[in-house]
């Protein structure tokens, strides 16, 4: 790996190091983060294993999504803000997913909260993307050197303590960051990866919600 943290894989291409050659890692790095989505319930989604991912690794969580996604209704948060003590019971002798009362709960928490972020913006796509930074907020360069320094951005603080103002729970500003960084808010992928023009490309391309 150079100093700029970028690797080369054994297809030749240059990529951000941080999938570690692992075959599903590195899949989920090529053909996921970064790209811009505006569908609900990925966003939801994203949102809710960030928080599941809190003082754990993103590759034990990306190893588990399935999993997650059988026991939370595939992150529809219409159906998760139905959920019972008998789900958190459910979920708690669920070995497959991460079994933390706090994060299961917090989950049921975010799906009543989504709701009511849809109903008053529209969509969780237009209430998330109209925090999408302009270019006076981003960096010149995007190398290993900077994404180290700013596990946090202002902008992510300011969502974090707006999320939190109205009920979320378990999205604190580095979460809200992580979130940003894999649904494409922002384009991190380091300068010389093969995925950030594309990335870019598709941002340009991008109809905002």
């Amino acid at each position: 790996m150079s100093a700029t943290g970028i690797i080369i894989g054994e297809d030749g291409k240059s990529r951000c190091h941080w999938h570690a050659n692992l075959p599903d890692y590195l899949r989920y790095h090529d053909e996921e983060w970064g790209r811009p989505v505006t569908d609900d319930i990925r966003l939801f989604e994203k949102i809710c294993l960030e928080g599941f991912q809190s003082g754990l690794s993103w590759l034990t969580i990306l190893r588990k999504r399935e999993n997650f996604r059988a026991a939370f209704s595939g992150f529809d948060f219409e159906k998760i803000a139905l959920f019972g003590e008998g789900d958190v019971a459910r979920c708690l002798a669920d070995a497959g997913i991460i079994r933390h009362r706090g994060k299961i709960v917090s989950t049921i928490n975010n799906a009543k909260r989504a709701i009511e972020l849809r109903d008053e913006f529209g969509s969780l796509a237009h209430y998330f993307w109209r925090y999408e930074p302009g270019h006076n907020e981003r960096p010149a360069v995007v190398d290993r050197e900077h994404i180290i320094a700013n596990p946090t951005t202002p902008t992510s603080v300011v969502i974090s303590k707006d999320l939190k103002k109205r009920g979320w729970t378990f999205v604190g500003p580095t979460t809200v960051y992580a979130f940003m960084q894999a649904m494409g808010l922002v384009n991190d992928h380091l300068d010389g990866c093969f995925c950030r023009p594309e990335v870019e490309a598709m941002r340009t391309a991008l109809v905002r919600p």
